[in-house]
Parts: C-alpha cells; structure tokens; sequence
C-alpha cells in the first residue's frame, strides 16, 4: 500500500499591507494597557476617577491575574 499526496489546488492568501494593520494593532495596544491599568492600579495605588465604582467592577479580575487590592 502506497501513501501518497494529493495537491489540492492553490488557495490565493491575501497579503494585508503593514499600513492597514498598524493603525489597528495601536488602537488595539491601547485599549489592552487601558484594560491592564484599570484592573491593576485604578483605585489602588493610582486613582483617576473618584468613587469605588471602578474597583467593584474589576475587583474579581484583579484577583484572577494576581493583583491584590486589599
């Protein structure tokens, strides 16, 4: 019993160009070190927004990663 190959036929992959992506990939970074900051220093050792609002929120997430907060 022979294994042999088969080709299946070529599948055209669109190249995106790096000027389309970047834009995205900074927003994207962005909101990702927003998301960090909120969950790991707002209302703890930093505070930009008065009330414990914010803590409440993020509270179970900043145990989940391994922020303590109190």
């Amino acid at each position: 019993m022979t294994l042999g190959t088969t080709l299946s036929p070529g599948i055209d992959v669109p190249s995106i160009p790096l000027t389309k992506i970047a834009p995205w990939a900074v927003f994207v970074g962005l909101l990702a070190l927003l998301a960090v900051f909120f969950i790991s220093t707002e209302q703890g050792a930093v505070s930009m927004l008065s009330g414990t609002g914010v803590h409440e929120w993020v509270h179970d997430a900043r145990h989940l990663l391994g922020y303590p907060c109190h």
